[in-house]
């Protein structure tokens, strides 16, 4: 029965990465939002076209699902370069990272997705191939161990982080640009709704596009993935056609409420609240409370309730908000914030 469970959920896994590559824009026009990095970028690209140069290393930072894989891939097709994309936890060996790099050509993009997990050990053999394009292969063992010197084409490694603080400055001082990928705005989030709903044939009104771009929590990836679940809902419930009230309905049944929060969400809130005064409290002992991990806490959820307003963090622990008080109908209870 577990094998069939983690088989079906490759499967949506899989379904659910389809659904995003169908999505994701192809060209840096066409992409919503990051308005600065955007701009940058423009300079970025043209400058490189112009010396007829490979572009230089790429951080890429922020919250989950702000785009930054779809930036990668833009880049790549703005300059006309193949790409491969891979991420720190698959490169386990030195082995692995060398196969990787002596199978580019001059001009791709090297893509890594969560950099900040990289094997430091790792790290070292990469820092000769950003800088200098060699790479440093270790022969033999012990004593008799060789270091032979290989060149490798001329690439561009653009890297993704949840975590920026966990990189090394080693790593971090070798990208020609770092970006900080900021959360977007309803405005921003309806339009990218709204391009998604075309590109799906979703039969949606502006209501209702309003409606799930206020719960979206300030996401593309949790937009689009929210209006797959309404249409979902709309398909099976009202004739396919999704309505502001039928996107609240979806919504109810998903248990997000008008601000976005999902059930994790709030038992965080409620946990701090009602167990612990208000806080503050500690990441571990949220995490051990309500049965997370501490990774999906401080990377899916934190993010976002301190974007709101609704948590703080400070050197004692997490504290819980008047705001998130009120929103939680506890705006009377007496806490110590």
């Amino acid at each position: 029965m577990k094998k069939e469970n983690k088989n079906e959920d490759i499967i949506e896994n899989k379904k659910e990465e389809d659904f995003e590559r169908t999505l994701r824009p192809k060209i840096l026009k066409d992409y919503i939002g990051q308005e600065k990095i955007k701009e940058s970028l423009r300079v970025f690209l043209e400058a490189a076209k112009k010396r007829k140069r490979v572009l230089e290393h790429l951080l890429l930072y922020g919250p989950p699902g702000l785009g930054k894989t779809t930036l990668a891939h833009i880049i790549a097709s703005e300059m006309g370069a193949s790409i491969k994309a891979t991420s720190g936890p698959a490169i386990e060996r030195a082995g692995d990272l060398a196969s990787i790099i002596t199978n580019l050509e001059d001009g791709d993009i090297l893509f890594i997705d969560e950099v900040h997990r990289l094997n430091r050990a790792i790290e070292e053999i990469l820092y000769p191939a950003m800088e200098e394009y060699k790479l440093d292969i270790i022969i033999g063992k012990g004593p008799s161990a060789k270091t032979l010197r290989l060149d490798v084409p001329h690439f561009t490694l653009v890297a993704a982080t949840t975590r920026v603080g966990l990189l090394s400055s080693p790593l971090r001082d070798r990208f020609g640009a770092v970006h900080r990928l900021d959360f977007y705005n309803d405005g921003e989030i309806g339009e990218i709704i709204e391009r998604s709903s075309k590109i799906l044939k979703i039969k949606a009104d502006k209501k209702s596009v309003g409606e799930i771009a206020r719960r979206a929590r300030k996401t593309p990836r949790t937009a689009n993935r929210l209006l797959k679940r309404v249409r979902d809902y709309a398909e099976v419930k009202a004739s396919g056609v999704v309505t502001e009230e039928v996107a609240r309905q979806a919504m109810e049944m998903l248990e997000i409420d008008d601000m976005g929060l999902d059930r994790t969400d709030r038992k965080i809130l409620n946990l701090i609240a009602e167990k612990f005064g208000g806080g503050p409290v500690g990441i571990d002992t949220i995490a051990t409370a309500i049965g997370e991990e501490r990774e999906t806490i401080e990377d899916i959820h934190e993010p976002y309730l301190l974007q709101i307003g609704f948590l703080d963090r400070t050197r004692q622990g997490r504290k819980v908000t008047k705001s998130a008080l009120k929103h939680l109908g506890k705006d009377g209870q007496d806490t110590l914030l």
